[in-house]
């Protein structure tokens, strides 16, 4: 068993494209880590020119002034009932395509003209796959996210990675077309 976990490990970080910066666990104001957070090393901030305004669509949405949590924070119509739209990966990897990244420069931007909110990525897999690898695969899928969105400025503090692995499946197909809508990295926006 021990032997099959290993073999698992390293085909997970085989299978995951690009190497990427070492995670740092960011620390509580007690000194100890904060659970389930993950940071990346980080130069001082650049002095940014007045923020540009993100346009609505598909990638983002309107932040309703009366929303508290969840669903409600969301001010237009979207699938997902959140405000950032889900990232997307290819089958067994973590790394970011353009589009994602693209869509991460919006969301960095978002996030930055909406200080108040707090961000959760969840990272997703399709079903395929042991249970535990696809938690680990959806846990580098959340840190790729998450370092991402902290190297395009976001406060590290207003952010959490986590891995849901295969268990919350968008789509229970079984195709690739349910399979591709469950590989992502989802958004839980709260205040």
């Amino acid at each position: 068993m021990r032997r099959s976990f290993a073999l698992l490990a390293i085909a997970a970080v085989i299978g995951c494209g690009p190497k990427r910066p070492p995670v740092v666990s960011t620390t509580s104001p007690g000194g100890g880590a904060a659970a389930g957070t993950h940071t990346a090393n980080t130069s001082a901030p650049m002095p940014d020119a007045a923020p540009l305004p993100v346009d609505s669509g598909p990638d983002v949405q309107p932040l309703r002034e009366d929303a508290t949590t969840g669903s409600e924070i969301l001010g237009g119509e979207s699938g997902e009932g959140g405000p950032l739209a889900d990232v997307y990966f290819d089958f067994n990897l973590a790394s970011l395509s353009e589009a994602a990244l693209a869509t991460l420069a919006k969301h960095a931007q978002w996030l930055k003209q909406n200080s108040n909110t707090k961000a959760t990525i969840e990272g997703h897999c399709d079903q395929r796959g042991t249970t535990e690898y696809n938690l680990a695969l959806g846990d580098q899928r959340a840190r790729a996210v998450y370092d991402e969105l902290i190297a395009k400025g976001v406060d590290a503090s207003r952010l959490n990675a986590i891995s849901l692995g295969k268990e919350r499946p968008l789509d229970a197909g079984n195709s690739e077309a349910a399979w591709a809508k469950n590989r992502r990295a989802h958004f839980v926006v709260s205040r």
